[in-house]
This record gives C-alpha cells, sequence and structure tokens, in this order.
C-alpha cells in the first residue's frame, strides 16, 4: 500500500496552519483604517496600544512545548498526562503592549478572562506604566481583536472601559481587527512571541516560575516585560442590562462603528 501512494506521488505530511477562514470584505480597509489611528494619536504623543490574552497555561509538571540546552542524556522530566492540578490552577497571561515606547505588561490572572479582567489589565498597565510615561495623555487608543473577553460585540468590556475613562479621565478609542485576522495584531510578534521563546522546553511548575519567565523576556528595545498576579476571582455571565448599556458615552466612528469607537468620561476629572 506504501509502495502504491508513493508512486501516485502521496508522502506523509503534517497540517499546516494557512487558512484564516472567511475573510470580511472591509478587512483591508479597516487594516488601513487602524494605521491612520494609530499615526493620528503618535502624531499627537498619545499612547496606542496594543492588548490581547495569551493562551491559559496549565500550571504544574507538564510538557511545555520546544527545546532548551539541558546536560546530554538528561531532559526535563514531566508528567504523561495534561490534567489540571486542581491545587496549582492555571494562570491567564494578559498583555498591554505599549506601541510607542515598546514596552509592555502581563498581567497574570488565576480565575477566568472577562471583560473585567481584560480591563483590570489595562487600568494596571496606566496606574503602573502609562500614567508615569504620558502624565499629560488626554486620549488613548486600543486596538484589540473583535472576540473574546475584549471584542466587539461584550457589552461589558464597553461598560468597563467606561469605568475606567470616568476613573482616569481619559477618552478611550478602541479598533478592532477584522474577525479571523489576530495574528496581525501589534502584541503577538514583538511581546507574546519573545515571552513564548523564552519558556520554550521549560515546564510551568509554579506560578514564581512563570511570573519570572515573563518578567526575564525582553522586547525589541531591551526593556523588561513587567509583570504582576491576579489573584481575584471573575465571575462569568454577567449581563450590562439595556439601561447601563445606554448610560455608556460611546461614540461610534463613521466607518464600521462596530468596530471603531471612542468612549468618553462621564463626568470632568478636576
Amino acid at each position: 500500500m506504501a509502495s502504491i501512494l508513493k508512486d501516485c506521488k502521496y508522502s506523509l505530511q503534517a497540517n499546516r496552519k494557512t487558512r484564516e477562514g472567511s475573510s470580511h470584505a472591509d478587512r483591508n480597509q479597516q487594516f488601513e483604517h487602524i494605521n491612520d489611528r494609530v499615526y493620528q494619536f503618535l502624531t499627537r504623543d498619545q499612547p496606542v496600544v496594543s492588548m490581547d490574552a495569551k493562551k491559559k497555561e496549565l500550571i504544574g509538571n507538564f510538557k511545555n512545548a520546544g527545546r532548551e540546552y539541558q546536560p546530554e542524556g538528561c531532559p526535563e522530566e514531566t508528567g504523561c498526562h495534561d490534567f489540571e492540578d486542581k491545587t496549582l490552577g492555571k494562570a491567564i497571561p494578559y498583555g498591554v503592549y505599549d506601541m510607542t515606547s515598546d514596552r509592555g505588561w502581563v498581567r497574570v490572572g488565576i480565575d477566568h478572562d472577562t471583560a473585567e479582567f481584560a480591563v483590570a489589565a489595562l487600568r494596571g498597565w496606566w496606574q503602573k506604566m502609562g500614567q508615569p510615561v504620558y502624565p499629560k495623555a488626554k486620549d488613548l487608543l486600543i486596538t484589540v481583536d473583535a472576540g473574546g473577553s475584549n471584542g466587539n460585540r461584550n457589552r461589558l468590556w464597553k461598560l468597563g472601559l467606561q469605568r475606567l475613562a470616568d476613573e482616569i479621565g481619559l477618552q478611550i478609542s478602541v479598533c478592532h481587527f477584522p474577525p479571523g485576522t489576530s495574528k496581525w495584531n501589534k502584541i503577538e510578534h514583538p511581546m507574546f512571541n519573545r515571552i513564548t521563546q523564552n519558556w520554550r522546553g521549560r515546564p510551568l511548575r509554579s506560578m514564581e516560575v512563570i511570573v519570572n519567565l515573563i518578567g526575564g523576556t525582553k522586547t525589541r528595545s531591551g526593556s523588561r516585560i513587567q509583570v504582576e498576579v491576579d489573584r481575584k476571582s471573575y465571575m462569568v455571565g454577567i449581563k450590562v442590562s439595556d439601561e447601563e448599556f445606554a448610560r455608556i458615552r460611546i461614540e461610534p466612528e463613521e466607518f464600521h462603528g462596530e468596530w471603531n469607537y471612542t468612549i468618553l468620561p462621564r463626568h470632568s476629572k478636576i
């Protein structure tokens, strides 16, 4: 049988990730719109960040993809099965990447990747990194994916941004990448890829190991990624009523207002 397949020009081949699924008709125009918005903010010295959640990681003696140098004949020994250790749990890294300064921030959660958790990561970045660098900022631009905890249809995400805008007094503008194009989000290559490379082949046996490996990762400019652990529990399934949503000061843009919008503070910060 094998010889017959070989004669017919068949060979053993692995799957290849190349298909992104159907693309939106305005996909390229949205990319151009995002580039224009980023340029507008950067020329006004206003902060621009890319945000996303990295995939959840099981904490424990589990195999981690990739290879790392070890003494010859002494590979890291891990468990044979990847069943979650309930006593150790899982880690949920949510990142914020500052495009201007090439600096990164990661908040590592232990519960659920919800809209409240995503906004908490943004709040942490602003308090610890953003505000000291941009003390005179009036606007903030965020680029994110179209789905997940920061999805464009997620009402709780927009309500959380409204509360943050009220708290810090900034106008928060958001641009979502079209569905199926998350790999183009800026945070992926200069930040998440570097974290993955830094812990390749290393079992993530504890939260301390995860924090140290993320904190030991550098961006292209040599800046170390800052990291903190969020041990708060985040409830899933929270609904935002029509009344609550109506009080959000959201201004959709003319071009795909469902992807591009600005949330204004509901009161002036004195």
